[in-house]
């Protein structure tokens, strides 16, 4: 239990003082913290991205910081991306989504070294958009890494918006928690699915907590970033993520490398039934011989 309030709190923290980031370390807290399997902590992490994401989209909502055009160009395809990645995510191997995971957590470090740009300069009139195929293949790309990996994948729609579709950052920001919702949505729903046919099911007690202990910590963190300096923040939590990825690959990667190469089991076996029909031969000999 202290496990799951500390990571859950850690997780909402996070996404208080960050916008983002909660989501890249909800699956490795539920798996090597509180030791849930791995099919098992991304269909809860979606779960608990999705609910934190509502919730922290509210005020966004209220203040009417949502681009919905921008929602149906990114989030739909997204969502379908989404459904895409999760049935990989189903029959891929345990070992290969977690070595995936963890290049995320590394290409979402690498993002928030980079030093931001002037992205309050940017327009939101359509004219400056991209085309809205390239917006909607962006959000096909973000779901497949969603579905597949349990991330909320907020390190790539919160650029893919500012980027693409050319929105402040705030604005991106608020699009990008709805869209999480929905990806998220989709992803829990495809996992739960599989869990259900294979015998397996989330823990409704660990989502309930982390949901509220994370909602609580993120408005905790909202109100803390205020005092803090950013960019020097993101500069601490991108070391974080980039030992946490590399963990990540470097144990689970070992796990995958050993599973692929073949067994010495095999050449064992045939070795003993050579034995065995080199035995037989000889009994068959014997009793002609008699």
């Amino acid at each position: 239990m202290v496990y799951i309030l500390a990571g859950s709190l850690l997780i909402g923290l996070t996404l208080g003082l960050l916008g983002a980031g909660g989501s890249a370390i909800t699956v490795p807290v539920l798996i090597y913290l509180v030791g849930h399997g791995t099919k098992e902590s991304i269909t809860e992490s979606m779960a608990i991205v999705g609910l934190i994401a509502v919730a922290a989209a509210v005020p966004y909502a209220n203040s009417k910081q949502i681009d919905w055009r921008s929602v149906l160009f990114f989030g739909l395809p997204g969502m379908l991306g989404t459904l895409a990645g999760a049935w990989l995510g189903g029959v891929a191997a345990e070992a290969l989504q977690l070595v995936v995971f963890g290049g995320v957590l590394l290409a979402a470090a690498l993002i928030m070294l980079r030093k931001p740009g002037n992205t309050e300069a940017n327009s939101d009139s359509s004219s400056q958009r991209s085309p809205a195929w390239k917006i909607g293949l962006e959000g096909i790309v973000a779901g497949i890494v969603t579905g597949f990996v349990g991330v909320g994948g907020g390190f790539l729609i919160v650029p893919a918006l500012v980027i693409l579709g050319k929105l402040p950052m705030r604005l991106a920001i608020g699009t990008s928690l709805v869209i999480i919702a929905f990806q998220a949505a989709v992803g829990f729903t495809k996992y739960e699915f599989y869990l259900v046919a294979n015998h397996m099911s989330v823990d409704w007690q660990t989502i309930l907590i982390f949901t509220v202990v994370g909602i609580i910590g993120s408005i905790i963190g909202r109100h803390i970033n205020t005092r803090l300096d950013q960019q020097k923040l993101k500069s601490v939590f991108a070391g974080f993520l980039l030992l946490l990825g590399g963990f990540v690959i470097v144990h689970e990667g070992g796990k995958y490398l050993q599973a692929s190469v073949p067994d010495s089991a095999p050449s064992g076996q045939i070795h003993t039934k050579m034995i065995q029909t080199t035995s037989l031969k000889s009994v068959f000999n014997n009793t002609g011989e008699e």
